[in-house]
């Protein structure tokens, strides 16, 4: 097998490797947990464990309610800002019920805005709460009715929640909302009785069960709990790890503590350069919760003290979680995007999409650009991989005249090709390099198209509704005349066929090897890669056919550019010796 023939393929199936491979190690050998069975008490979902950090109960039920059951019956502030809705239920002055206005559930007309939190009994049962622990002192808990300043939590316009215990100490939590997804609570502490107490400050996440997403967390892309203490940012410890290891504590003077899903996060993020204990943990059944608590502190009669904590409910969008990152509000948030070992690529790369799609309103389009730049930025390199080739391409009588000769001495084989390469002025081994260089890239693209929310249920043309889903497009149902769904590697769109095909057609146009099990790799990693990239977002598979197919007309253009010097240089040398 020659040198060039052998660095195309592994260059090949590295850059397959590279898409494939992590995704079905994680699979394989790291698989996610089967969620255990909920507990139950007298027929009603048992509460989980009594939490080991001070004053943070987990309480994390199975489905028993609908939406609207859950939410009934129980006195609200209600929340509206340009990105949220929903309500804050003053049952434990818990945030409870949380949509997001700008992102849509599913695509379609029965679309509604996504939710995010639910209270505790509903499906999903997902929400935040703050609190205090207390040493002689009556504290509120789950069960205390708070008193609001107003009806409506909106940005501009906070709320005071106030509730008072026998003895005179009044708690207060002052919830202010941004435009975003942020909220700030400040909890408050008076003691108007005569007798000093010590009083210490909590808030915790709690989830009834890891999700739909937790499934895709794997190697490249992080999904379940999350830290980010002291400025590190803390992927290790997952939902199977707290099934198989129970709990995991933090300690630090800043960061923050949540669950982040593939789109979605939530995270608490006490303000300033407090020391904080954080830990993540599973409870009952298939409950798991995040809290942290802050240090106690005696309150003197008279005296008020307050901290304050911030709290991310909402969509990873990248310009929310860059302002908060760099406002101070939420330390290294933007590290809740899992952008993995290709960090260095995949920021500017989305910064470039995004921009993209703003001047041209459409993220298909978008993609569509990117690639013409990529080709464009990478036609230097094109241009020197083509002059190898199309000399290649020339030396083919050659290299075929030589394998004829030595065809029982393939040693001696490949000195006399080393030598034509030489005295040709071949590189080989060019054509490799504008795939090695591509490879960030197009991994750097893949992860865009599946961890950042910007991409999701974006449309491009027809019947393409979702780039960051599969092509829906399959003849192997009829285009759906026939009433069924093809699984995985069977739902054969139509984008994958495209590049199957425009891959075959730049194939056909590189010099033929010259080893008969080297054709028949070329000749089938087409269609291996159709069937291979049929499962990815269709954002992906339109990226790679457009690159094809400028990819073809890269390489008819210098081809013929190249054949016509090396035809015009014979010339010219056949004159001279005339």
């Amino acid at each position: 097998m020659s040198d060039d023939t052998r660095n195309m393929i592994l260059a090949i199936v590295l850059s397959a490797a590279v898409l494939l491979g992590w995704g079905l190690l994680s699979e394989r050998f790291f698989p996610t947990p089967k969620p255990a069975v909920t507990a139950t008490r007298n027929g009603a979902p048992a509460p989980a464990p009594a939490a080991q950090t001070p004053g943070a109960p987990a309480a994390a039920t199975a489905p028993a309610l609908s939406q609207a059951q859950a939410l009934q019956g129980v006195p609200r502030v209600r929340i509206a800002t340009p990105n949220l809705t929903g309500s804050l239920s003053l049952k434990g002055a818990t945030f409870d019920d949380l949509r997001m206005v700008n992102q849509t559930d599913r695509v379609g007309r029965n679309a509604q805005p996504a939710r995010l939190l639910s209270p505790a009994g509903a499906n999903g049962a997902y929400f935040a709460r703050f609190g205090w622990t207390g040493q002689g002192v009556a504290v509120p808990d789950a069960n205390s009715v708070w008193t609001p300043s107003a009806p409506t939590l909106a940005p501009g316009k906070p709320v005071t929640l106030r509730w008072t215990n026998p003895t005179g100490q009044r708690f207060e939590l002052i919830v202010a909302v941004d435009d975003g997804y942020l909220f700030t609570v400040t909890q408050r502490v008076s003691n108007l009785a005569g007798a000093p107490v010590a009083v210490r400050p909590f808030g915790l996440l709690s989830r009834a069960n890891a999700g739909p997403d937790a499934k895709s967390d794997g190697w490249t892309h992080h999904v379940g709990p999350m830290t980010v203490i002291d400025g590190r940012s803390d992927y290790d410890v997952n939902y199977g790890t707290l099934d198989e290891e129970g709990s995991k504590r933090f300690a630090g003077n800043s960061g923050w503590v949540g669950f982040t899903d593939k789109y979605w996060l939530t995270a608490l993020a006490p303000a300033g350069n407090t020391p904080l204990n954080a830990s993540l943990r599973r409870g009952q059944g298939t409950s798991y919760q995040a809290d942290y608590a802050l240090e106690p502190t005696i309150v003197a009669p008279g005296r008020a003290t307050q901290a304050t904590t911030h709290l991310f409910a909402g969509a990873k969008e990248k310009k929310w979680l860059d302002a908060y990152e760099a406002s101070g509000a939420v330390p290294v948030i933007s590290d809740s995007i899992d952008w993995g070992w290709f960090e260095f690529a995949m920021r500017p790369i989305f910064a470039l999409l995004i921009w993209l799609f703003h001047a041209i309103g459409n993220f298909g389009w978008a993609i569509i650009a990117l690639t013409f730049i990529v080709r464009l930025l990478m036609y230097p390199i094109f241009d020197r991989q083509f002059r190898s080739m199309a000399g290649m391409r020339a030396m083919q009588p050659k290299m075929k005249e030589l394998q004829e000769r030595h065809k029982d001495d393939k040693t001696k084989m490949q000195q006399e090709l080393l030598e034509l390469y030489k005295r040709e002025k071949i590189n080989p081994a060019a054509g490799c390099l504008p795939i090695l260089i591509q490879i960030p890239v197009f991994y750097a693209l893949y992860k865009v198209l599946t961890v950042t929310v910007e991409m999701r249920h974006q449309p491009w043309e027809l019947w393409i509704k979702d780039l960051s889903a599969p092509d829906p497009l399959t003849p192997v149902n009829l285009f759906g005349l026939l009433n069924f769904d093809p699984p995985g590697l069977l739902h054969l769109g139509v984008l994958p066929i495209l590049l199957g095909i425009t891959m075959w057609l730049q194939f056909r146009l590189n010099p033929a090897p010259m080893d008969d099990i080297q054709k028949q790799i070329f000749s089938i990693m087409p269609w291996v890669m159709m069937f291979a990239m049929a499962p990815f977002a269709a954002g992906l598979q339109l990226y790679w056919v457009v690159s094809n197919l400028l990819g073809i007309a890269q390489q008819k253009y210098l081809y013929s550019k190249y054949d016509a010097e090396k035809i015009a240089a014979r010339a010219g040398v056949a004159t001279a010796k005339t």
